[in-house]
């Protein structure tokens, strides 16, 4: 559909009266950014969900808007007050509690990787994480099998993997150094990114 057409539709359906030609162009080169409100209005008018026209949804409010759910709809489901869940979506913090969050993750569908970003575990993983790498891994990996929601068993491999793997660089890294104290720098990168490198052990997740 041309940009006329898609703006046509947007304001006799849906009521965006303000939208013009010019803000589809707009949206299509990336120059600018639909409203959670112009986003719903585009799907409409182009028959098709949100989601479809989103790249991966990472925040709140983006996963919100790719399953197409009304904000009052998931604030009831979840159990949060209105007010109180717009000014999560707002601030990019979730801060419900743990049979609110558990409400969040189902009704949003959303995988261990997303439900621990979303609701703010991510520094929780990666400290976990850090401190299975760098001292036993056996001993963190009920905690971390608890907070991604995963079979304990299912985490010995990658988890033992990942230890490994952060020892070798150390080891590497000293050697170069000639036996005395480097500088870690690659070790901190590997920490920095322990998180991602975490999931990649997992692409279904």
């Amino acid at each position: 559909m041309a940009p006329g057409h898609v703006a046509y539709g947007m304001r006799a359906s849906y009521g965006m009266t303000h939208v013009s030609p010019d803000h589809i162009t707009a949206w299509e080169q990336g120059a600018a950014h639909p409203t959670a409100n112009e986003l719903a209005a585009l799907a409409g008018a182009l028959w098709c969900a949100p989601g479809e026209l989103m790249g991966r949804p990472r925040t709140l409010l983006e996963h919100r808007l790719a399953r197409g759910i009304a904000a009052e709809d998931l604030a009831r489901i979840t159990g949060v007050p209105l007010d109180a869940y717009l000014r999560m979506e707002e601030s990019g913090q979730w801060t419900g509690n743990k049979q609110q969050s558990a409400n969040l993750g189902k009704v949003l569908g959303l995988p261990p990787r997303d439900f621990i970003a979303v609701t703010g575990l991510e520094e929780e993983l990666a400290r976990l994480l850090t401190e299975a790498v760098t001292t036993r891994w056996q001993a963190h990996a009920r905690a971390i099998a608890k907070l991604v929601s995963m079979d304990r068993r299912d985490l010995q491999e990658p988890l033992k993997a990942m230890q490994s793997e952060y020892q070798i660089l150390m080891a590497a890294t000293l050697s170069r150094a000639s036996g005395t104290t480097a500088s870690g720098e690659e070790g901190r990168r590997y920490i920095d990114n322990i998180v991602d490198r975490f999931w990649a052990q997992f692409p279904e997740h």
